[in-house]
């Protein structure tokens, strides 16, 4: 079984937040001809999205409703009902300020670096040792211009969201895929 989680927050107002972006991803992922037959379910405080391979196993897409900063809530229920192997079967989707807008960053077993989310899946989970994707949302030309917790709440501009769309979700995509296929 894999586990791919997206981080954001719930809630039409948090939709195109920076911070949001792994929800976006998700979203983006799922409506996609294979992953459209997704089942959807609520379990373990989280939107659940899952999808049989071909080869019988299981992948959850799974998008925590407790908030960003508590996200390991959620994710402590999922790994003590299935007993994953964290290095191997987890992979989370969440923004990054300390990349510019547009990067991506594939990590394996990294500290939070100030990441209120990573934090708390970090903490619930007792380990580091789980595989990231990470997507740079920094505009800014100075963090003096605005507090970073102001600023992954702000919303992409059109111009932002269309590049996401067209150019940033399709490779985070294929890295999510080459998680999945091992």
């Amino acid at each position: 079984m894999k586990l791919i989680v997206g981080l954001g927050n719930p809630g039409e107002k948090y939709k195109h937040n920076r911070h949001n972006v792994g929800f976006m991803a998700l979203d983006f992922l799922l409506s996609f001809d294979g992953f459209m037959t997704a089942a959807y379910s609520h379990e373990f405080k989280s939107d659940v999205f899952t999808w049989a391979r071909e080869t019988g196993e299981k992948v959850l897409f799974v998008k925590p409703l407790t908030f960003m900063n508590d996200s390991g809530q959620a994710l402590k229920l999922f790994y003590n009902f299935y007993k994953l192997n964290l290095s191997q079967d987890l992979l989370v989707v969440h923004d990054e300020v300390d990349l510019p807008f547009g990067y991506i960053r594939t990590t394996a077993s990294s500290s939070a670096a100030g990441h209120n989310g990573i934090k708390s899946i970090i903490e619930n989970l007792g380990t580091q040792d789980f595989n990231r994707i990470r997507i740079g949302v920094e505009t800014r030309a100075t963090r003096q211009e605005m507090p970073t917790d102001a600023f992954v709440l702000q919303n992409f501009s059109d111009e932002e969201l269309a590049k996401l769309h067209s150019e940033i979700l399709p490779l985070v995509e294929t890295e999510i895929k080459k998680f999945i296929n091992g």
